[in-house]
């Protein structure tokens, strides 16, 4: 095996883990939002508040602190 076929060989391999991994990212975020989605949807407040997920680290973060801290609409409509 020359220098060339290794090189073209290790760029191959570098390029299908980028690809796996940026793949295993997407489908984590994707499931994130997915899941905060239905949580804020069962909680009584806008659905779309799952995409604060696509913001990178703090976005997850929000949300927790959202569904934590936060009345939920679901909780008034029980009460009263």
């Amino acid at each position: 095996m020359d220098n060339n076929s290794a090189n073209a060989f290790a760029g191959l391999f570098a390029g299908g883990f980028l690809l796996s991994f940026f793949l295993f990212f997407v489908a984590i975020t994707v499931f994130f939002v997915w899941l905060f989605w239905r949580v804020f949807a069962k909680a009584g407040f806008n659905g779309a508040l799952g995409l604060l997920c696509l913001i990178p680290t703090i976005g997850p973060l929000v949300c927790l602190i959202v569904l934590a801290f936060g009345t939920w609409p679901v909780e008034n409509r029980l009460s009263g």
